[in-house]
């Protein structure tokens, strides 16, 4: 739905066809009717008084108050209260709070594709995709995970790209056995743009990456309460670094694997990542989930 979407021609004008037609304080002037509109997760809705488009991601209470909250096409979220000042499908709602009497089913994965309700898991197609390490896969599968059991692909972790091309070699890409991979920090006179420079061509494999340090990057530093993601000292442990500015715990391991653990919760769908992450997986399972053409 567009900001300007409404009643198609030969209706009701909303915007009304001469503005000095009328008196707009005019005490007769009939007031809009307005039907009920549960807010479901994925509705599409238009806020009158600003032209917001987006859909229902979800309902909740603030400071006592029922509020709706909208994500756009660009993944932006904005809340507003319920009530009357909407259009869905060019008519005016009175948005209401959804009836709770049992689980409701999304409409959309977290990657933000449409939900498969019911759906078994597809037995898993040759095609794999290949991520660095165990952070970058458990994001794929919160976000895409949905997705990827619906589509058969399974995601497998390299534990770093050092040996990249033997990895590939050692897959046998071929017709209906294709590989993609995710790299890390992919820019150029990176070590990661060397090693990928002397991967085999082919046809069957496609080997992207993004330009973060790290996958915890990808995550927008919003949802950490930052503006943007600080700037860890050169010789300093990255990630270590990055726990001590959110005066987490950062000595071990173990601290490590616990703060990527909250950042991880932090997550809630694709509108919480970076596009430059987002382009590049979703660049990755088109490739992966089209080797049924091969076959």
């Amino acid at each position: 739905m567009s900001p300007t979407a409404g009643p198609s021609a030969g209706n009701h004008d909303r915007y009304g066809t001469d503005v000095l037609s009328a008196d707009p304080h005019a005490r007769t002037r009939p007031k809009p009717v307005h039907r009920d509109e549960p807010a479901v997760r994925g509705l599409v809705v238009e806020d009158v008084d600003t032209g917001w488009v987006g859909a229902v991601v979800r309902v909740e209470k603030s400071g006592g108050v029922h509020v709706v909250v909208l994500e756009d096409a660009r993944g932006r979220t904005r809340t507003f209260p319920l009530g009357p000042g909407f259009w869905v499908d060019g008519q005016p709602v009175r948005l209401v709070a959804p009836r709770s009497a049992g689980p409701v089913q999304p409409t959309r994965t977290a990657s933000g594709s449409v939900a498969v309700a019911g759906a078994a898991a597809r037995t898993a197609r040759a095609s794999r995709i290949l991520v660095e390490g165990r952070h970058d896969a458990e994001l794929v599968e919160k976000v895409w995970g949905d997705d990827l059991r619906v589509e058969g692909v399974v995601v497998e972790m390299l534990d770093g790209v050092d040996d990249l091309d033997a990895a590939i070699r050692s897959f046998g890409p071929r017709p209906g056995r294709r590989i993609g991979v995710l790299v890390d920090h992919l820019v150029p006179g990176s070590k990661e743009s060397r090693i990928v420079a002397k991967v085999a061509t082919s046809p069957h494999v496609l080997v992207l990456g993004h330009p973060f340090i790290d996958v915890w990057q990808s995550v927008r530093p919003q949802r950490l309460g930052w503006t943007q993601w600080p700037t860890v000292p050169r010789g300093q442990d990255w990630k270590h670094g990055i726990l001590a500015e959110l005066g987490w715990p950062h000595a071990t391991q173990a601290d490590v694997a616990h703060g990527w653990k909250r950042i991880l919760g932090t997550v809630r769908s694709y509108a919480d990542l970076e596009p430059a992450l987002l382009g590049r997986v979703e660049e990755l399972v088109d490739f992966v989930t089209a080797d049924l053409a091969d076959r």
